[in-house]
């Protein structure tokens, strides 16, 4: 063999081993990111974009990211989600979000070729409703890394990973890891009160999901999702007797057969139309009332021990699976166990969020009372 082809050979046998450990070294880089079904997920190359399929994840981009919506490629345009409020903030900071293509929702039926027609880097979907096994492989084949997250379904086991998950894929691993601490802190200091109440003393509790939307009722909590956040707090949730999912219906004879010590209808401006619980910066606190009072006063709610004794309170349903829901369990605490949990301010709590990680802050109220007529 001449010494020119020995030497072309010994190249190609050099490059060959580059190649082979830049393989290996991006296996390692891959598998060093898990998502919730324990698969690798790659990060991010640069100009990389993303895909998200609930726009609550583009909440938790914000915490971690000063301009989330350049990181997207297309999302799910689910307003009512985030909260139409929220949308025109979003929209303010970076008006590019009104053009972005669309995806399917979670909970729809998962749109393969939208996905590969935006062309991310990484598909970020949720646990329970994405992509088959088979719609993920065509998708890694592809070259689009798939992420499967939560903040839905068992928001204490899966948001924290969710969250430290994207900001690994972004990264923004360090960022990811200063809010879940934050939220974490707040968690812990209420888990140590939780645990010193008796079972016999944690009340009933009935959280009616978007009260009013149709006019049946009652949409409710069962295992998993608010049950758990009702159960983190000192509460029995009454929907986690019957429901063996995250969500689903009481009948109204059981609601009033369980006559619950405390209600809480969940609202937002989607229930503007509907007459039921509205809230946030879009409301005054006289609306946010006089949905709370049409709320009660249907047959049936009307006479609730809760309603009676007054221990009826609405909460934004944007702060439910929401990855600043510490607020939202701060809230349920307080209401829960006032005697306890007095001393909490979940309003300080949202303003030092705002303050410290969310790249588009919340404005306005996202919870109320219900006060004496």
């Amino acid at each position: 063999m001449n010494l020119s082809r020995r030497s072309t050979l010994a190249a190609f046998g050099g490059l060959a081993f580059l190649a082979a450990c830049g393989r290996e070294q991006a296996g390692q880089g891959a598998t060093a990111l898990k998502d919730l079904r324990d698969r690798p997920v790659r990060p991010l190359p640069p100009g990389g974009k993303l895909t998200i399929d609930d726009g609550r994840y583009l909440i938790a981009l914000s915490l971690i990211h000063p301009d989330p919506v350049s990181l997207l490629a297309a999302w799910s345009g689910d307003i009512n989600r985030i909260s139409p409020d929220m949308y025109e903030a979003f929209l303010a900071k970076s008006p590019q979000l009104a053009t972005l293509p669309k995806t399917a929702q979670s909970g729809g039926e998962f749109n393969l070729e939208a996905i590969l027609a935006a062309s991310p880097a990484v598909s970020v979907v949720s646990q329970d409703s994405g992509p088959t096994d088979a719609q993920a492989a065509q998708l890694e084949a592809a070259g689009v890394s798939v992420a499967f997250i939560d903040f839905f379904s068992h928001p204490f086991e899966n948001q924290a990973r969710s969250l430290k998950l994207l900001g690994g894929i972004i990264g923004r691993t360090a960022e990811a890891e200063a809010f879940n601490a934050f939220r974490q802190t707040r968690l812990d200091a209420i888990a140590a009160k939780v645990a010193t109440i008796p079972e016999d003393k944690r009340p009933t509790v009935f959280l009616e999901a978007h009260a009013m939307i149709t006019p049946d009722c009652c949409s409710s909590p069962g295992k998993g999702n608010v049950g758990d956040y009702i159960a983190f707090v000192g509460g029995r949730n009454i929907g986690a007797d019957v429901l063996n999912q995250p969500f689903g219906k009481l009948n109204l004879e059981y609601v009033i057969q369980r006559d619950p010590d405390v209600y809480i209808p969940t609202g937002g401006p989607h229930l503007a139309k509907a007459g039921g619980f509205v809230v946030g910066p879009g409301f005054t606190p006289e609306q946010s009332q006089a949905g709370l009072r049409r709320v009660v006063s249907r047959p049936g709610i009307a006479t609730l021990k809760a309603v009676r004794e007054g221990r009826v309170h609405g909460l934004s349903h944007q702060l439910i699976n929401s990855p600043i829901d510490v607020v939202a369990v701060q809230a349920l605490a307080k209401w829960i166990h006032p005697e306890l949990f007095g001393d909490l301010d979940p309003r300080a709590t949202l303003d030092e969020i705002n303050s410290r990680f969310l790249a588009v802050p919340y404005r306005g109220d996202y919870w109320a009372d219900l006060k004496p007529a």
